[in-house]
């Protein structure tokens, strides 16, 4: 469908008169290409000019209808339209938060008259309207974007056939610097989170201790495409609030939250957590906020098998920022610590917890000698009901991680520091930038107790993706360390990330990347099928080969690559002689429990049941019958092979499913389930059937 259709198709009724005028301006490019063919060659590499050439004559204009159109008709209709767009969501975001103040205050007027055992009606009027307000703010952002596709769409048609007066780059970068694109609107939905909040009238827990906490809970991810961010907000926030510890401190709804993680050279507590071995642990320092940190959260994640009725923990205690380099190094003693607490008024029990997971965690500094390595930050809006963990949402918009120690010059450590020093530039090959938001959906249930019907519907809404074990220190760490990795996790082959992992990839020089690519996946079979270099800004990541073709966010894709665009500057770097790669393996991670291993059992016998079937007939039969019957001897040699055949099959798809179960990985996606063992099992079976009848109608 032609853009300007689609966008007629999606105007919202009665907005029709503010959105892009794409039909006209589409005409006046139009109109304006017929000059381009007469338009006089500019040399761009110069920088000078003349006062006294000739500037252009009036023939070089365009005709729209009977009246002259030129190019500076085409960008006053653009900025015509942009600040149309631009004035048109102001209003709207003006009324919402309007409409918004004097809601809340119906809502404090009505909660406060509101009898026990009385009727709700003026209560649910009042949550439609929130909802309305809502759907509507909802709708500008769609307004919104579709605008934002239309000046993209149309300055791209200007440049392609206007190429002598490019402009498409210049009015982007602009747009992206107008307070409609720009600007924060989160503030919107905090406020009609509290009023959702009064609306249920939500019973908020004792405050709590957040310094030292532990966390036992189930934890599933996901992913959330940009477009989707705000909807799945709205639906949320009808069912939990915004969560924020200092409201006075943030505008909006979102906390910056940054989390250094730790590590060895040989990148153990990585490859841990990737396999997913038991008591694999996480170890980072979290701290929120702009700006230096006021305050540093220890964290250690522990993995635990939840087959064995084990919940993974969450373990975490405060220090000030100042006293972390001294307790990474072990300068900081317990007992020193320990005393700080006394005098804050820690009880003996919170203490002794405290001290326990202080030494043991500078123990494991010391012993596996970790240091900073891999920074994620990103916004996070979190909804919860303040200090009540049953129900837990965090969404993570405008993801990123970042090495710690820069490739030249000093680590963190050695400058004496934890983390990095941000007047440091961060090259492109030091930062990955994740396109999609993150949601976490945390649950801290009774044994027994089932999770919210509102949080299955969300999930099975289709605005969330989900990514087994996603985590994004491991992602870091694949992208930006590709030559220290032993394995990477298997969503690093979805179609959806793909530009967000080549954007990081270092192709400074062709012996970087060869150095880095020759130790990846492409074998020579690959690079003799796909010779050519066509292309040069595709595919030069280590991580990314002739495998990368999963599609996580939209529904998979499985079939391996054409031998064309998406190859060239990938397979161009190297000599066809000299390459010999491994395949670098793709972790999925699974949860083993006995049960897995009893289910492969059970098809093993079943096919061996079969087996024995046939077996048992045909070797009857041979055995039974008399040497004149011809009949039984043909068909019990027709059938044994096939009994012996099923058997060998049987056997070696239990030993293959064995190895994969054993190994907790699907090497580049392979599926479990076999496909074709039980439609050969039915075509020989029908064959045989066949034979046998057409055997006896010929004897007869």
């Amino acid at each position: 469908m032609k853009f300007g259709k689609y966008l007629e198709s999606h105007m919202r009724p009665g907005w029709e008169d503010h959105y892009i005028e794409y039909n006209r301006l589409k005409e006046i490019v139009k109109a304006l290409t017929k000059t381009e063919l007469r338009m006089p060659e500019r040399d761009v590499n110069h920088y000078t000019t003349s006062l006294t050439v000739q500037g252009m004559p009036s023939n070089f204009a365009g005709k729209l209808g009977t009246k002259d159109v030129t190019q500076e008709d085409f960008f006053k209709a653009i900025d015509a339209n942009v600040l149309k767009v631009g004035s048109f969501t102001g209003v709207q975001v003006k009324q919402a938060k309007a409409l918004l103040e004097k809601l809340e205050r119906e809502v404090d007027v009505a909660v406060r008259n509101k009898t026990p055992g009385g009727p709700s009606t003026g209560l649910q009027a009042l949550e439609m309207r929130a909802k309305e307000i809502g759907d509507t703010f909802l709708d500008l952002e769609k307004y919104i974007n579709i605008n934002y596709t239309g000046f993209y769409k149309i300055l791209k048609k200007h440049d392609k056939n206007l190429p002598s007066t490019p402009a498409r780059q210049f009015y982007m970068a602009r747009l992206h610097q107008t307070p409609w694109i720009q600007g924060d609107y989160s503030a919107v939905f905090v406020t009609l989170s509290r009023i959702y909040s009064k609306l249920r009238d939500d019973v908020v827990p004792e405050a709590q201790d957040l310094e030292l906490k532990d966390f036992e809970r189930s934890t599933r991810k996901y992913w959330v495409k940009t477009e989707h961010v705000s909807q799945v907000k709205h639906i949320i926030l009808q069912h939990l609030p915004v969560f924020q510890v200092r409201q006075d401190l943030l505008s909006g709804d979102s906390q910056m939250t940054n989390s250094a993680y730790f590590d060895n050279s040989q990148l153990e507590l990585y490859h841990g957590r990737l396999e997913k071995r038991p008591q694999a642990i996480a170890l980072r320092i979290r701290w929120y906020g702009l700006g230096e940190p006021e305050l540093a959260f220890i964290e250690r994640k522990t993995h635990k098998e939840s087959w064995k009725g084990e919940i993974s923990v969450k373990e975490r205690f405060t220090l000030p920022p100042n006293l972390v380099i001294p307790f990474l190094k072990g300068e900081l003693k317990a007992e020193e610590a320990v005393e700080a607490l006394r005098q804050k008024g820690k009880t003996e029990e919170e203490i002794e917890k405290f001290r326990g997971l202080f030494e043991e965690v500078q123990r494991v500094v010391d012993v596996k000698q970790l240091q900073p390595l891999m920074r994620t930050q990103y916004m996070r809006v979190a909804f919860q009901i303040p200090f009540d963990a049953t129900v837990r949402v965090s969404l993570d918009t405008n993801l990123c991680m970042i090495r710690e120690n820069p490739e030249h010059g000093d680590s963190c450590m050695e400058a004496g520091r934890w983390f990095r020093d941000p007047t440091l530039p961060v090259p492109r090959t030091e930062i990955t930038k994740f396109p999609h938001a993150v949601l976490e959906v945390k649950l801290s249930l009774e044994e027994g107790q089932d999770a919210p019907l509102w949080v299955t519907q969300l999930i099975e809404s289709g605005l969330l993706h989900e990514v087994h074990k996603f985590s994004k220190f491991i992602h870091g760490c694949s992208v930006l360390l590709p030559d220290q990795v032993q394995a990477v996790p298997y969503w690093i082959d979805d179609e959806s990330i793909r530009e967000s992992i080549i954007a990081s990839s270092n192709v400074a020089s062709e012996d970087s990347t060869k150095s880095s690519l020759s130790k990846r996946r492409m074998t020579k079979k690959s690079m003799m099928e796909y010779p050519k270099a066509e292309e040069e800004d595709e595919l030069r990541h280590p991580l990314l080969g002739d495998y990368s073709k999963t599609d996580l966010i939209e529904g998979g894709v499985d079939e391996e690559p054409p031998p064309s665009k998406s190859f060239g500057g990938l397979l161009g770097v190297f000599k066809k002689d000299k390459l010999k790669r491994r395949a670098l393996p793709r972790m999925v991670p699974m949860r083993i429990e006995p049960k897995t291993s009893f289910a492969n059992e059970r098809t093993f016998l079943r096919w061996i049941h079969m087996s024995i079937i046939l077996g048992g007939v045909s070797s009857a039969m041979l055995g039974g019958a008399s040497p004149s019957d011809v009949d039984a001897h043909v068909i019990g040699l027709i059938t044994i092979p096939i009994a012996i055949a099923i058997t060998m099959y049987g056997v070696w798809i239990y030993y293959w499913r064995s190895l994969q179960i054993k190994r907790k990985e699907a090497r580049f996606a392979i599926r479990f389930d076999d496909r074709i063992g039980p439609v050969c099992l039915a075509f020989i079976l029908v064959c045989l059937y066949t034979t046998v009848f057409v055997y006896k109608l010929h004897t007869l």
